[in-house]
């Protein structure tokens, strides 16, 4: 693509490069060798080999900036966090360790319920606070989109107040956030035995205060014999679908409660998590496009042993993303670079698949075409690493590896 006629400049163009653009061009990564990258407004020009830039990169960009061989990729898209949140419970997982059981921790006040109260009583700025921090270290490892989730204020006001949190971090750190309500997170202390009450103040209240706001670009919720029911999560489901919010789903994580199949009926953008999905929970997320998105850091956490069905997805053609689930009881987790490692080496994906799960099919659980790969016409969302090869990314556990970090084509991060 040339520069445009009403200012015949690129912004920038980036030489001697290789990329990554995970476009399906037959090569691994869809790598290029000897390659260009550049941006006007944005948005990417131009992704190809040097030589076919279509003239002098001197006349063709308002700046040229020789990157000495280093590898870009496609920023990475964390497509499930929790990462706004109060309070630590750094001391459960000390207790967990000594012997405690979830059990025993929760009835003494601990697991969500401390979270929630943690939550509840922080203030918007202090809330932002404590989770920008959480943010900027997704962002400084190479996320230039984040999925945020609500789920630990459990009332209108606090969980109002979490989706502006999120809203306004990707504000402040320049990067695209989808912002996620999860009324439907567990029950909260003053409902407790009315289960079922609690569902129809998240479907006849707080859902429609949600979509008045603006606030929330999809609906969550978790579906497991500890949370909501099936016929639960579907009722909040139908709410959703009457307000034109779309749907994704905590699903099959402890248990095969035929969540993804759930999901899937609903059109839903994603089910995640899916330890103990079947295969028809697997086909019928084949045929309605949902994604599967994979979470190792909270079986890492969690010491799990039910692995998701990794090959029956692989057979169907299920779309598999990697994410954090960043959130502070099960998934302590600040880098999706680590997750991207804990998926190869516990999941037995691949390297590319690992980076495929945290770029193109992470956007595309959040519903999202403008992103994941390196091609003109989308977002200039990307990052320049510090990497011999791109297996690196998912070899190297640990440890800082990205150079810059753009998102829109703005510096967001770099390694100094």
């Amino acid at each position: 693509m040339t520069p445009d006629d009403r200012d015949p400049r690129w912004d920038t163009v980036l030489v001697d490069c290789r990329l990554a653009t995970l476009a399906d061009t037959g090569a691994a990564y869809g790598a290029i060798d000897d390659a260009a990258l550049a941006w006007k407004d944005g948005v990417i020009r131009y992704a190809g080999p040097r030589a076919g830039l279509p003239g002098d990169a001197d006349a063709l960009a308002a700046q040229v900036e020789s990157l000495e061989g280093a590898w870009i990729t496609p920023g990475l898209v964390d497509c499930h966090t929790h990462l706004v949140f109060g309070g630590n419970r750094a001391h459960e997982f000390e207790r967990r360790l000594e012997g405690a059981s979830y059990e025993e921790i929760a009835r003494a006040g601990g697991g969500i319920a401390s979270t929630v109260r943690a939550t509840r009583a922080l203030d918007e700025d202090a809330l932002l606070a404590a989770s920008l921090p959480r943010a900027h270290a997704l962002v400084r490892d190479g996320a230039t989109t984040l999925e945020i989730k609500s789920g630990y204020g459990l009332d209108l006001d606090s969980e109002l107040r979490m989706l502006a949190v999120a809203r306004r971090i990707g504000e402040r750190l320049g990067i695209g956030v989808c912002t996620t309500f999860l009324g439907a997170h567990a029950l909260p202390p003053e409902y407790a035995g009315r289960q079922d009450d609690y569902v129809a103040r998240v479907c006849e209240e707080m859902l429609p205060a949600v979509a008045r706001s603006g606030l929330a670009d999809a609906v969550d919720a978790f579906c497991e014999k500890i949370a909501f029911s099936p016929a639960q999560t579907r009722r909040v489901f139908e709410a959703a679908r009457t307000l034109g919010l779309p749907v994704k789903l905590h699903a099959d994580q402890l248990s095969d409660l035929d969540g993804a199949a759930l999901s899937a009926s609903f059109g839903g953008l994603s089910a995640d998590h899916i330890e103990h999905t079947n295969a028809a929970g697997v086909a019928a997320m084949a045929a309605a496009g949902t994604v599967a998105v994979l979470l190792p850091g909270a079986f890492y956490a969690l010491r799990d042993t039910k692995l998701p069905p990794i090959e029956a997805l692989r057979e169907h053609g299920v779309p598999m993303a990697v994410a954090s689930d960043l959130n502070p009881g099960t998934s302590p987790l600040l880098s999706l670079r680590l997750a991207m490692n804990m998926a190869c080496v516990v999941f037995r994906l691949t390297p590319e698949e690992a980076l495929r799960g945290a770029t193109v099919h992470a956007a595309r659980a959040l519903g999202l075409a403008d992103r994941g790969r390196l091609l003109p016409g989308l977002r200039a969302d990307f990052v320049v690493w510090d990497i011999e090869r791109p297996a690196d990314l998912a070899y190297w556990i640990g440890g800082s590896l990205a150079r810059r970090v753009h998102a829109g084509g703005r510096l967001v991060a770099t390694s100094h």
